[in-house]
């Protein structure tokens, strides 16, 4: 699998996260949204650079022009609320992409709060036979949503090409993915940070807190 850590590259994804992190620019619920929106467009370009592309001519009002562009046939897919900004990002640069949406729930299996357990409730997705799909998924704790996400769509199709996209990664939900897809072809993981650990409740440390609740207001 090829993994990609945009925090060891000089790119301005980096400022982005930078302010995600900060406790202060937290308190903005839209900046809050926007950033992850801006991260999603980013890694959209960045991935676009993979796809398979061919020559192709179009008319203009003074003649034709030849132009490179891609033939992969897109979908974009999300898990968790937390993922609705970071999905439209990567819509606003595919626009013409199919979507599909995974409703999905993080619970505590014990008192403790600290197994944790991933329950998948509904699908709506286009038909992924041959398709390039893109997962997206701001936080890659244990790497268990985005496992069980990919296997429910699954369903729906196989693709042809996979990419895992998250904004924050810990490196134990990295290792987690790596040999969980080890038999997939095809296949990238996207991360604009890695952080070392989890604590005991599976929270990325140093991380960001709740992304969905930073977004969008606290559940119950």
């Amino acid at each position: 699998m090829n993994v990609v850590d945009f925090s060891r590259q000089n790119t301005v994804i980096n400022s982005f996260v930078k302010e995600l992190r900060d406790v202060c620019y937290q308190q903005n619920r839209r900046l809050f949204r926007n950033n992850l929106f801006r991260i999603g467009q980013m890694m959209a370009y960045e991935i676009s650079k993979t796809f398979h592309y061919s020559l192709k001519e179009v008319e203009t009002p003074l003649g034709v022009a030849p132009m490179m562009t891609f033939d992969d046939d897109l979908v974009v897919a999300t898990i968790f609320r937390a993922g609705l900004p970071f999905h439209q990002g990567f819509l606003d640069v595919f626009d013409n992409a199919g979507n599909a949406f995974v409703s999905a729930y993080r619970y505590y299996k014990d008192k403790e709060c600290e197994q944790v357990g991933i329950k998948i409730e509904y699908i709506a997705s286009p038909d992924l036979t041959g398709k390039t799909l893109i997962i997206a998924d701001p936080m890659l704790a244990t790497g268990g949503s985005m496992e069980l996400a990919y296997q429910a769509l699954l369903t729906k199709g196989i693709p042809s090409h996979l990419h895992l996209c998250s904004v924050i990664g810990s490196q134990k939900g990295v290792d987690y993915i790596v040999d969980a897809f080890k038999d997939v072809s095809s296949v990238s993981l996207w991360c604009a940070a890695i952080d070392p650990e989890l604590n005991e409740h599976a929270y990325i440390v140093p991380g960001l807190g709740d992304a969905g609740d930073l977004a969008y207001g606290e559940k119950l």
